[in-house]
């Protein structure tokens, strides 16, 4: 109830250490004052919580993002889990499926990076076309972590691609579907692909939003109203998946976080949703999606 406007997929503070990210300093987030700007100009348009999707291979920060909530003001939500084996090559080697799970559990209950900051959602994700063996062994561990917890899973696609076969890998491994997020969706705009991944139960990752290189906004748009008059309305989760300095206006790039609850919302209404549409894709969806079951 005091979450307020949700992005459900950012990354606040980054530093990226697997070879597909190596020497790319557009990926590296490691100024606090920037991403306390950022926040603040987030909290400008109401905005009150931010969910961190940073893992380990890209430089997760227990104590920064501690330090930028209690400045700022905004509610920052942490991540356990893993993204896709092209992030972690080079980074890290995955330990057993069991101690994967044990120690998601801990990052969830106990704390992460030697501190006591909690995760709060769960973070898998597969790579071009679906999950590979690899990707399946992180997504039973994830799975097993949400058993274990109630906490919800949120995942990346790449390029939003094999998203049907992410969600029977999770399906198959037992997880909650309904506390599940597929995330990048709308990177690649396939209305039967979308539609057949909302009839699972699954939560829509619309969290590219403002990355017109990949699709152009208004046809997001065009999906969500459709996904909304199909009756999916309640399944539908926002962010912008800003991992960039050029995405930031603290970086002097942009959109930056006020889009989605500003200019994109006004681009919601005018083409028809209402005030309590909005807050429903806003407020109510991820509230629902992050409270732990």
């Amino acid at each position: 109830s005091n979450l307020g406007i949700t992005y459900t997929h950012e990354h606040v503070l980054a530093r990226p250490a697997g070879d597909w990210a190596r020497g790319d300093t557009d990926l590296v987030l490691d100024d606090e004052e920037r991403a306390a700007g950022e926040l603040e100009a987030f909290r400008s348009v109401a905005g009150g919580t931010i969910v961190d999707a940073t893992t380990a291979e890209l430089g997760r920060d227990a104590e920064g993002l501690r330090r930028l909530a209690q400045r700022t003001g905004v509610n920052i939500v942490a991540s356990t889990g893993h993204v896709c084996e092209e992030y972690w090559r080079g980074a890290l080697s995955l330990p057993s499926e069991r101690q994967l799970a044990e120690r998601f559990i801990s990052d969830l209950t106990r704390g992460f990076d030697g501190t006591e900051v909690r995760a709060g959602v769960i973070k898998v994700g597969s790579s071009l076309g679906g999950p590979t063996e690899t990707e399946r062994r992180l997504i039973r561990a994830g799975t097993a972590a949400q058993r274990a917890t109630g906490a919800p899973i949120t995942t990346h696609t790449t390029a939003g691609t094999g998203a049907i076969e992410q969600v029977r890998a999770l399906e198959e491994a037992g997880a909650d579907l309904s506390r599940v997020c597929v995330g990048h969706l709308d990177r690649r705009l396939v209305w039967s692909e979308h539609l057949a991944v909302a009839e699972t139960g699954v939560f829509l990752g619309y969290d590219c939003i403002g990355k017109e290189q990949y699709q152009p906004d208004a046809e997001r748009v065009r999906f969500i109203l459709r996904l909304v008059d199909e009756g999916f309305g309640g399944r539908i989760l926002l962010a912008g998946d800003m991992a960039r300095r050029r995405y930031l206006r603290a970086w002097g790039g942009g959109p930056g976080y006020p889009y989605i609850a500003g200019e994109f919302a006004d681009r919601l209404r005018a083409a028809g949703l209402d005030d309590t549409s909005v807050r429903r894709l806003l407020v109510d969806n991820p509230a629902g999606f992050l409270a732990w079951d």
